[in-house]
């Protein structure tokens, strides 16, 4: 019988999956999606999951979900500082691929990979890298806010948040991508969700694109990762996909001069997702939750070219959710909606990048 080995989550022992930052011998997750995967032949598998500081508040716990050959076999929130998982046992040794996943976002809560143990004769190694490399860009929508709880009238819980059951992951299973996503509930490009027609501008997406993530939990309970830039040589996608401004219409409402700025700093951020991703084509939707904004989206799109001179982007309207396919926590998108929308960008996608 083959010794258990046991192993560090490091790039040479599994493919890395979104932003995440290695530190004190701990690989951490915070934003949505985010996590690794890895192949072994052999009879057992068991992970160590850790905690961080949010464990003891017991509030909005990180979710996370562990695949093994595709079926999803743990889904638990973290609420003890270490977790173990047998998440594979066999009397026979078999081919196994495991596929650790941060199902809820990062605002509230992070975790990390401990260690990997198995009982293989040749350890683990990293899954392939798929054939495309897709950046989600976004907000609640995109983290899957609600989208297991679909019931309208419940409120926001990481527990009821799932990244695998949204447009973006399915879009990015159907053209067989690799992604990453950079996704929080309430976030905009000039404001975050508001009631009371004022800005919120601690809840702006442009603040925290170069970062590693931002939460409130800490990796180790010491390091934020707002104060980590994220390296962007470490996934070079081929293409960008940006969902924003359902947040930010909760300010502009009707108001011209309101949507102009919203147009206007689209088009910095525009820049700023060119600068640091240069070759990739970016493609700038919106729809799914409201489309009042979305002739201001397409505005960005032509004054970021006209300024620029670079045509490497386009713009898509999402059709808006319809009642009959029901509503997730707080009027969010149901798993049907996500679907449709996966299916209308995936043809989308397939049109433009030629996949």
């Amino acid at each position: 019988m083959s010794p258990t080995q046991v192993f560090k989550a490091t790039e040479k022992h599994v493919k890395i999956i979104g932003r995440t930052h290695y530190y004190n011998d701990v690989l951490w997750l915070a934003l949505s999606g985010g996590g690794v995967e890895f192949s072994f032949y052999g009879k057992k598998a068991e992970i160590t999951l850790k905690g961080d500081g949010i464990v003891s508040t017991r509030n909005n716990l990180a979710r996370v979900g562990i695949s093994v050959n595709g079926n999803r076999v743990i889904d638990d929130q973290i609420d003890k500082p270490l977790k173990s998982y047998t998440v594979f046992e066999s009397d026979t040794e078999q081919e196994v691929t495991v596929r650790i996943t941060k199902l809820s976002e990062a605002a509230m809560s992070t975790v990390g990979i401990q260690e990997i143990a198995v009982n293989a004769a040749d350890g683990i190694k990293p899954t392939s890298d798929r054939l495309h490399k897709i950046e989600f860009i976004g907000d609640s929508i995109t983290c899957g806010y609600g989208v297991d709880d679909e019931y309208e009238l419940h409120s926001f819980s990481t527990a009821t948040e799932d990244v695998t059951k949204t447009y973006a992951y399915l879009s990015a299973q159907q053209l067989q991508a690799d992604y990453s996503m950079v996704s929080y509930s309430g976030y905009g490009i000039i404001t975050g969700y508001t009631e009371n027609d004022q800005k919120l501008t601690t809840h702006l997406i442009p603040d925290y694109y170069e970062k590693v993530g931002k939460s409130e939990g800490e990796f180790d309970d010491t390091l934020v990762p707002q104060e980590i830039r994220w390296d962007f040589t470490k996934f070079v996608p081929d293409l960008i996909v940006i969902n924003l401004g359902t947040n930010d219409d909760s300010y502009t409402k009707e108001d011209i001069g309101k949507q102009t700025e919203y147009a206007q700093k689209y088009v910095e951020f525009l820049k700023m997702v060119r600068l640091n991703n240069p070759l990739s084509l970016i493609l700038c939707t919106l729809g799914i939750m409201g489309d009042r904004l979305y002739p201001f989206v397409e505005q960005a799109v032509k004054q970021y070219t006209l300024e620029t001179g670079d045509s490497n982007i386009t713009a898509m309207k999402f059709d808006m959710q319809l009642a009959a396919d029901g509503y997730a926590a707080d009027f969010h998108p149901s798993q049907a909606t996500h679907s449709k929308a996966a299916g209308k960008l995936t043809v989308q996608i397939k049109d433009l990048m030629q996949w």
